[in-house]
This record gives C-alpha cells, sequence and structure tokens, in this order.
C-alpha cells in the first residue's frame, strides 16, 4: 500500500439538516487547505471556513479541523471539513479534493493507516468497524473496550508468557552436552501450564465476545404447523413470516433480529421437521432448518400442546449440549393457563403465539438466558478469526507439552514459536499482506 498519497473521503453520511465530513489524510494535506481554504488552520483548533472551488466560487461554509502529523488518528496529517448535510455539496466538495492532488480513499483505508503507522493494532482497528456496526448497547460497550485495548492487552500478556517459556527452552537447548537435564525443571512445565491456563481463559473470553458481536442465535424448530413462525412474528412484534394453517408453508430459513433488554438476538424460523414427506423442496427445507438447529446457542421447541407424540418426535431431533426451551403453543385453543409448563416431566412454558397469552413468560426466560451469555463487565468484542488464531495457538500449546514430556527440546521450542505467531495474528503480526485487504475492505469508506 502507498502512504506517500493523499486520501480523501465523505467519513459521515449526510443527514437532512445536519451534518457531512469529509476527511483528508496524507502528506499534501497543508498544501490542499492553503488552496482550498486560504491557508492551513492551527492543529487542534476549530475554525469557520469557507470551501472554494478552483474559480473561487464559494462551494460551502462549514468548520476546518487540522491535526499535524504524527499527533492524529491516522498518524499523517489529516485534515477534516465540517459541512452541511447536503450530498450534493458533500461531492462536491469531496471532487474538488481531488482536484487539489487527493485520491478517493478506499474502505478501511483511514484505519489501515493508523495500523501501519502503530497508532492502532490490528484487533483495535477491527474494533472501529465493530463499533460503527453494533446491534446492541452491550455490543458497542464491548467494540468500545476493544478499541480501548482490553483485548489487545491480554493478548500481549500471553505472548509475553510464550516468549519467557520460550527463552527457557530455548536455554535448555543450548546445553546438550552437559548432564544436566534442563527440560525436567519443574519450573518449565509449571510455565507451560500458566500459558495453557492463560490461553483456555483468554479463548473463553473471545467466544463471548464474538458472540455478543454476532448476536445470540436462537433457532425456533418443531413440527409443521405448530406455530413457529406466528410465534417469530409475536416476538418481532410484526408479521415478518407467512403464517397459514397449511402444513409446511414455511419452507426456507427466515431470520429476524430483536433486542432484549440491549443485547441482540436473532430468531429464525425454520421449516417444520417430519418424517412423512417425499416432497423434494420440504426435504431440502428440513435440511436447513436443521443446519440452523445445530449452531444455534438456544432453541426454542414449538409444539401444539396438545400434541404427545410431535413431543417425543421433536426430543430426537434436539443435539446435545444445546439449552433447549420447550413451548407448548396454542392454548388459546381449550388449553393450559399460561405459565409454567410440564409435558412428560419437560420444564417449559404454556402459550399462544397468536393471542400473546404467556408470551411474558417466554420474554423472561429470553432476557434470562442473554444475560447468562452477555460478557461480564469488562469483556471484549472479539471475531471468528481472533477464535480461530486462539484455537490453532492452543493446539501449538497443547503439543509442546508433549514434546515436554518426551524431552524433545528442540520440538517444544518449534511449536511455542508457532504458537507465537498464531497468536501474533491476532494484533497484526504477520507477513499476510491479503489477510490486511481483506480486513479493512469491509470497513465504511471514511474510516
Amino acid at each position: 500500500m502507498n502512504t506517500a498519497d493523499t486520501i480523501a473521503a465523505i467519513a459521515t453520511g449526510p443527514a437532512a439538516g445536519g451534518i457531512g465530513v469529509v476527511r483528508l489524510s496524507g502528506p499534501e494535506v497543508p498544501l490542499i487547505a492553503e488552496r482550498l481554504l486560504g491557508d492551513c488552520p492551527p492543529p487542534r483548533r476549530a475554525r469557520y471556513a469557507e470551501f472554494r472551488d478552483g474559480a473561487g466560487e464559494l462551494l460551502d461554509q462549514g468548520i476546518a479541523l487540522y491535526f499535524a502529523a504524527p499527533a492524529s488518528f491516522t498518524g499523517e496529517h489529516v485534515l477534516e471539513l465540517q459541512g452541511h448535510g447536503s450530498r450534493v455539496m458533500l461531492q462536491l466538495l469531496l471532487q474538488r479534493c481531488v482536484e487539489l492532488g487527493a485520491r478517493l480513499a478506499r474502505p478501511g483505508e483511514f484505519s489501515e493507516r493508523a495500523f501501519l503507522n502503530g497508532k492502532l493494532d490490528l484487533a483495535q482497528a477491527e474494533a472501529i468497524a465493530d463499533l460503527i456496526s453494533a446491534g446492541s448497547e452491550a455490543g458497542a460497550r464491548a467494540a468500545l473496550r476493544s478499541l480501548q485495548g482490553e483485548f489487545s492487552i491480554q493478548v500481549n500478556r500471553l505472548l509475553e508468557r510464550l516468549t519467557r517459556l520460550r527463552v527457557h527452552v530455548e536455554a535448555a537447548i543450548d546445553f546438550p552436552d552437559e548432564d544436566i537435564d534442563f527440560l525436567a525443571d519443574a519450573a518449565i512445565e509449571q510455565q507451560w501450564r500458566a500459558c495453557l491456563a492463560q490461553h483456555d481463559q483468554l479463548l473463553q473470553q473471545a467466544r463471548r465476545g464474538a458472540r455478543l458481536r454476532e448476536g445470540l442465535h436462537v433457532a425456533i424448530v418443531g413440527p409443521p404447523n405448530a406455530g413457529k413462525s406466528s410465534l417469530l412474528n409475536a416476538l418481532a412484534g410484526d408479521e415478518r413470516a407467512i403464517v397459514t394453517a397449511t402444513a409446511g408453508t414455511t419452507r426456507d430459513v427466515l431470520r429476524e433480529a430483536v433486542l432484549i433488554d440491549g443485547v441482540e438476538i436473532t430468531l429464525a424460523d425454520t421449516a417444520g421437521l417430519r418424517a412423512d414427506t417425499d416432497d423434494q423442496i420440504e426435504l431440502e427445507g428440513m435440511r436447513r432448518a436443521r443446519a440452523e438447529r445445530d449452531r444455534a446457542d438456544l432453541i426454542l421447541a414449538v409444539v401444539d400442546h396438545r400434541d404427545k407424540a410431535a413431543l417425543a418426535e421433536l426430543q430426537a431431533e434436539l443435539p446435545d449440549g444445546v439449552t433447549v426451551i420447550w413451548i407448548g403453543n396454542k392454548i388459546d385453543q381449550a388449553g393450559p393457563p399460561s405459565g409454567r409448563w410440564q409435558p412428560d416431566g419437560r420444564s417449559g412454558i404454556a402459550l399462544s403465539a397468536k393471542t400473546g397469552q404467556g408470551l411474558d413468560q417466554l420474554h423472561r426466560a429470553l432476557k434470562q438466558f442473554a444475560e447468562q451469555r452477555t460478557p461480564e463487565a469488562g469483556g471484549f468484542s472479539a471475531r471468528q478469526r481472533h477464535i480461530d488464531a486462539l484455537q490453532r495457538t492452543g493446539q501449538h500449546l497443547q503439543i509442546a507439552g508433549d514434546h515436554l514430556a518426551t524431552r524433545m527440546g528442540e520440538l517444544m521450542a518449534e511449536e511455542l514459536r508457532l504458537a507465537q505467531q498464531a497468536l501474533g495474528e491476532i494484533t497484526g503480526v504477520f507477513d499476510a499482506d491479503a489477510l490486511l485487504g481483506e480486513i479493512f475492505s469491509s470497513f465504511c469508506i471514511g474510516k
């Protein structure tokens, strides 16, 4: 990437009657400011300015803010032009900046330059995109903690501990002719176990952070015509799914995001599960329903409260290790009162998705589940690539422990090096330029 040129972009979308921002970063910023504004504003002081085109005609008027390198977001000279929130005026202003020597920024290029200039590490840069796209208060707070460096601090602490362990192992390798078996030193095994424990804790936190960033995934499963789509509509507060009396109406997965006390939950309505069908479209719908079921954080198992046979059939469809809330639907049709429901010893909720009876009980259960799965105070946001990197780190640590047990020092040292390399990918210590491009291309233009 060439950081010797100056880039420009509309940093925030215009709003009716609001403010729009054009941001520039690069070595030519002071010169562009002089030609656009008449002179370069003093650093870090807001100043009223008139933005003019090449003929001296007024384009807009607003606030100019200049940040001299390296004391800026990108570490380069940065100019922010805050004008009226007119899309036409912002585009004309952006075009004028290009005429004066800037080029249009690529998606995420401002954050990429901040990373390359050492202003942010990679995890912090990704947290900017997570903060912008956060769908809940909890997700936004976790992204902000990552942006402030909470995740990076913990990664670097583990890297330091791994480095100290590598130093001891490498020192043991350097004395092969000595009669003392340095790898038998209990301190080395203690350090390895401490690394493994710290890694496991960090992986667990990252998984919670990724779950919070992506939202909790709740699959609504059950036999045909049990009221799954009606339940989705009731929870979403809108008629998002088609509801008919005909079994098998839902053929594909329909997802809807809802907020439960600030935590985003993605509800997935799925096709009805049954054995007695040869319809190829319905069979494909059931395959997708089972795939959705298998990746869910929580399953809402919905049956008609009067259909005892469906209970046993659906029980056979539920995977182990996933929390299940049983729903006895259609209590408006001569059913039990709303509230707790215990069919065949199972604990569940009796409700009517059609009338809303008992829906408050389900809301409370979803809230309780969300609170249990929400990261504790101080939690951070994370991505799947972070989890992948931590999993590979753990695998190398485990293999290093195997080599320690057999006193294979060289092989242990190599596995520790690979563990460090995998862990370093989280904050940006790696060689993959393609990975950088893929990460920053997901950002918006002005970030």
